[in-house]
């Protein structure tokens, strides 16, 4: 997905380094199959999806490129601090305490992810070098002291990604760029932003909201890292190329093996830890075999030799033999190539012991009552969805997979930002959901739970999503109460909305209304209304709004408010469905008086 410049040198020889391991990899494992990204479940369900297109160049640099003892990037002067690097994996001490916040956040909010904080390491190493690409440095509360911005994405080069964000984060309003330490374009970090800091803000240019907010992207569609397959699936929809995913994982190899400074030149030779159909049994992502060991992979390893790769010499046999010569079996016992014909062999069942089926799901139950949930809006539900599988006999079925549904009409989530989860029972036979965030407005709910491949009755869970009362509604920012006619006021206005102990009022449904300043329409003489106007959703004049309702942090930017040619003292109040309100005293000056040029005096 990194989409920051690379330099030439860099670029040569970490595409020898890729060309290389490819090759070791395809030797040892044969040829990769075809990769699905298009999952249901996952934020690469979309072919589309623009966290996955083409956004420049990753640092694709290996570990084994790195030279041995190098501290990391220089800090550059500025605002940020002086940041000490771990020794034994280089990261700066500020990236690392984030990634390893992130992981463990992640291990609470999705468990079932296993999400090792070497993974999201690699993509910030990959992505901007842990927040130090191009002398960034991070400031006490891990903001870099400088926005890290890729290109405009405008199709020259790389994918065509039309402005998200009215310019917030990436100060573009026509094109959107990636932004911060891992990379995010604006329109996924609306959907997948964390608050990793707990500062009650999610910023991009934050390490500990970007580590945690990977970590979220990565999960999403409940995927579990310690599945090779979720593990190709995840970095993939971060960035759609296998050398790509190569690099993520090596720098996760290389941080979960330690004394990533010191690693030896390892040019060529695969770990033997390739996702998705090249993972040799036995080799899951929390396994750490060191490059360069020589151990195989259990169920790899050659016959006749040991684990460590080399011949063992055959061992005589108690009675002096050398064991190369095969023994004769009696003739009146079965040899090992000559079954009993009295028992049953491998090959021949034992007609008088029927093999018992396969356990099939057949019953789905809900565990818990079944008392509607209730939750405000942006908040996250204190229940989660929890099903039991049953067999055939009523036994409580390990292994069968759930499928979650998450529907609404507010925009309501999982923890993980995603609609759809599949889960797998474990050995009681149950299966639960992520938690579900409220969207932002007043609302419904439903999880559906149904069981993958079979045609099971579905167990639903329902919700409602309330809005908490408001207290007060105060003015964001110092906006010019000023304007001259026939023009627009400056600033758009901005309230937020607070509950009693100053709680941020998610979802309040907000009316604006230009009047005079006693509060009566505005007219002319001919009752026409007049003064600074809203234009409507038909693109109409209008001087009553219904604004909107607020976001999650309990905000709301009313329209632009445009003047017409009539100036004077006016009142635009803001009111929340609960009555509470703020006004604004506006001036629209008086135009501004043209002069007619002196005559010239006759000259005498």
């Amino acid at each position: 997905m990194k989409i920051l410049p690379t330099r030439a040198a860099s670029v040569s020889r970490q595409g020898l380094c890729t060309a290389l391991l490819v090759a070791s990899l395809t030797a040892a494992v044969g040829i990769s199959p075809p990769h699905n990204t298009a999952d249901a479940d996952d934020p690469a369900k979309d072919p589309k999806n623009p966290q996955g297109m083409p956004h420049g160049t990753p640092n694709l640099t290996l570990p084994d490129l790195r030279p041995k003892g190098r501290p990391g990037l220089p800090g550059a002067s500025g605002p940020g601090k002086e940041d000490t690097k771990d020794a034994t994996t280089g990261i700066p001490a500020t990236a690392l305490d984030a990634y390893r916040k992130a992981a463990q956040r992640a291990a609470t909010d999705m468990p079932a992810c296993h999400m090792p904080w070497e993974l999201i390491a690699g993509i910030g190493q990959v992505e901007t070098q842990h927040a130090t690409y191009n002398g960034a440095r991070m400031t006490a509360d891990g903001t870099t002291d400088k926005p890290i911005l890729g290109p405009q994405l405008d199709g020259n080069g790389f994918a065509t990604v039309k402005d998200t964000d009215q310019g917030l984060w990436d100060g573009d309003t026509v094109y959107d760029k990636a932004v911060g330490p891992t990379q995010f374009l604006p329109s996924t970090w609306a959907q997948y932003g964390a608050d990793g800091n707990g500062d009650g803000v999610k910023n991009p240019n934050n390490i500990y909201d970007a580590a945690l907010a990977t970590a979220k992207y990565l999960c999403a569609g409940g995927k579990d890292m310690n599945r090779p397959e979720d593990l190709d699936r995840a970095i993939l929809s971060y960035n759609n190329s296998r050398s790509y995913v190569n690099a993520v994982t090596e720098w996760m190899r290389a941080y979960q093996q330690g004394n990533v400074p010191s690693l030896p030149d390892r040019t060529g030779v695969g770990t033997g830890n390739t996702p998705s159909g090249n993972t040799p049994s036995g080799n899951a992502p929390s396994r750490n075999v060191p490059s360069g060991s020589g151990s195989t992979p259990s169920g790899n390893t050659p016959s006749g030799n040991t684990p460590s790769g080399k011949p063992q010499p055959s061992k005589p046999s108690p009675g002096g033999s050398t064991g190369t010569t095969p023994s004769k079996p009696e003739p009146g016992k079965p040899g090992p190539d000559k079954p009993d014909p009295g028992k049953p062999g491998p090959d021949k069942p034992d007609p008088g012991k029927p093999t018992p089926p396969a356990p099939q799901a057949n019953r789905l139950d809900r565990v818990g009552d079944d008392k509607a949930w209730e939750a405000n809006a942006g908040e996250t539900f204190k229940e989660k969805a929890r099903v039991l599988v049953r067999d055939q006999s009523g036994k409580p079925m390990a292994g069968a997979r759930v499928r979650f549904v998450l529907s609404s009409d507010d925009g309501a989530a999982f923890t993980d930002a995603s609609t759809e989860l599949t889960v797998t029972t474990g050995k009681d036979g149950t299966a639960e959901a992520l938690r579900v965030v409220a969207g932002p407005k007043i609302g419904k709910v439903k999880v559906t739970a149904t069981v993958v491949g079979r045609n099971l009755a579905a167990v639903e869970f329902k919700g409602t999503v309330s809005v908490l009362a408001a207290e007060q509604v105060d003015v964001v920012g110092k906006p010019s109460l000023q304007a001259d006619p026939n023009s627009a006021f400056a600033d758009r206005f901005t309230v937020k909305v607070l509950a009693k102990g100053g709680k941020d009022v998610v979802g309040s449904a907000i009316t604006a209304k230009v009047t005079k300043l006693d509060g009566k329409p505005a007219t002319d003489k001919d009752d026409k209304p007049i003064g600074p106007y809203f234009k409507g959703p038909d693109g109409k004049r209008t001087w009553w709004l219904e604004a909107g309702t607020t976001d999650k942090d309990g905000v709301l930017v009313l329209p632009s408010l445009l003047t017409d040619g009539k100036s004077g003292e006016y009142l635009l109040t803001v009111t929340t469905a609960d009555g509470k309100a703020h006004t604004f005293n506006l001036t629209v000056k008086a135009p501004t008086a043209t002069l007619s040029p002196p005559k010239a005096t006759p000259a005498t």
